[in-house]
């Protein structure tokens, strides 16, 4: 059965989502790794004090997440709330670059967090709306392609800026990211977005309810809440790991420091971007869980790898790997959210609750590794985060079902 990758509205052009999710790419690539080592080798913070400052505005940020989601589920001003969180996150890097004290980035990176759980529910949401259920597996390989190549871009953008004029001139790229991004979220017409479907209410659902499910729907789905807790630990496991070796890097190279984490960050989005689009085009023939146990696989594999060597080049080959890993993982989840939502009307909250357990689990990797590496070094925590890895693998392996329905399997075929 051949499957057009297409939307029915003549006013939507594709690529139009297609530049928001590179430019968002762009907008948020410009912090998160580059903040750690900004504060590290040019602030000279402690790991304690940075993995607090992380904490802090992780726990604040995840406590929003699963409200936002519903909020986005409600409202049909998806655009509108894009662009209200770029012109905020824009104002935290700005806040960041002028008062690198404590509490000024504390109180940023606070506000930093919360506005970026809008964008994977929001983008997420705009997708559904635009797309019909047999299109939305390519569909999301071909939105995490596109964000796979925007953090490659500002990878490059912000190696070539921290080299040639300093680290914390990095953080004025996201308004100008953000300009572009909010330009380009406002070229997709309001009218194209189906709302109904953006929250995974109606059209094809079998027996679709007349209204959306309750809260409760969250804790009420088995495959929902086993998924949250492998999220969880993938991410307690994998969010501190690029942090970490920037900073190692950066302690040995401290001119090249934006450089070298731009180059890890390269080589890994390099792999991700043809794992999504091939993700994209075999999770309707292959299953999702074949591919996501994949994905969680090589996590313990790169941890242990990093213990190996200090030498740069190693460790830059290293985070390849994080390429499958999370190329996988960024181009299925919101596939395997939808499959297991279908027909709730509840998607963005459902997208809320995962995006919650993984904030959980990336605030806690935050401290618990700056803490070992300051009491034990840096190879024990890379050996912590491998064994949290490998026991997200079993859990996922022995209690995660298939969600991919078997019908769809079968009919659809290569598109």
């Amino acid at each position: 059965m051949v499957v057009t990758s297409e939307p029915k509205w003549r006013d939507f052009r594709p690529r139009s989502l297609d530049a928001v999710n590179f430019l968002l790419a762009d907008v948020r690539g410009a912090l998160g790794p580059y903040l750690n080592v900004f504060l590290v080798t040019q602030q000279h913070w402690s790991q304690s004090e940075v993995g607090l400052v992380t904490t802090i505005s992780g726990l604040l940020g995840l406590s929003v997440q699963t409200p936002i989601g519903a909020a986005i589920d409600e409202t049909r001003a998806k655009r509108g709330v894009i662009v209200l969180a770029l012109a905020l996150l824009a104002f935290g890097s700005v806040v960041i670059f002028a008062l690198p004290r404590f509490w000024p980035v504390t109180i940023a990176n606070s506000l930093i967090a919360v506005v970026g759980d809008v964008f994977g529910p929001a983008i997420a949401a705009l997708t559904l709306g635009l797309y019909t259920r047999k299109q939305l597996a390519r569909r999301m390989g071909r939105n995490s392609a596109f964000d796979h190549a925007g953090n490659v871009a500002i990878a490059v953008a912000a190696g070539t800026v921290g080299y040639v004029f300093s680290q914390r001139a990095v953080f004025l790229l996201v308004p100008v990211f953000g300009v572009l991004a909010g330009w380009a979220v406002l070229s997709i017409p309001a009218a194209a977005i189906d709302n109904d479907r953006a929250r995974d209410l109606g059209e094809d659902a079998d027996a679709a309810p007349a209204s959306a499910a309750g809260y409760g729907i969250l804790f009420r789905s088995r495959p929902l809440v086993i998924f949250g807790l492998c999220v969880m630990l993938f991410h307690l496991a994998n969010a501190a790991l690029l942090p970490l070796v920037g900073q190692k890097l950066a302690l040995a190279y401290p001119k090249e420091a934006t450089a070298m984490m731009s180059a890890c960050i390269v080589a890994a989005q390099l792999v991700m971007l043809p794992i999504a689009l091939l993700v994209g085009r075999t999770a309707d023939q292959w299953g999702r869980k074949p591919l996501f146990l994949a994905g969680f696989a090589f996590l313990p594999i790169r941890a242990v790898l990093y213990t190996l060597s200090d030498n740069s080049f190693w460790l830059i080959g290293v985070q390849v790997l994080d390429g499958v890993g999370a190329g996988i993982f960024g181009a299925l989840t919101p596939l395997v959210i939808a499959d297991i939502m279908r027909g709730t009307g509840r998607y963005n909250l459902a997208q809320g609750g995962i995006a919650t357990v993984q904030g959980i689990g990336a605030s806690l990797s935050g401290l618990a590794a700056g803490v070992i590496v300051d009491h034990f070094g840096y190879s024990a925590a890379f050996l912590a985060a491998g064994g949290a890895a490998f026991v997200a693998l079993v859990l996922f392996a022995l209690w995660m079902p298939e969600t991919a329905e078997r019908e769809t399997r079968v009919a659809d075929g290569p598109s």
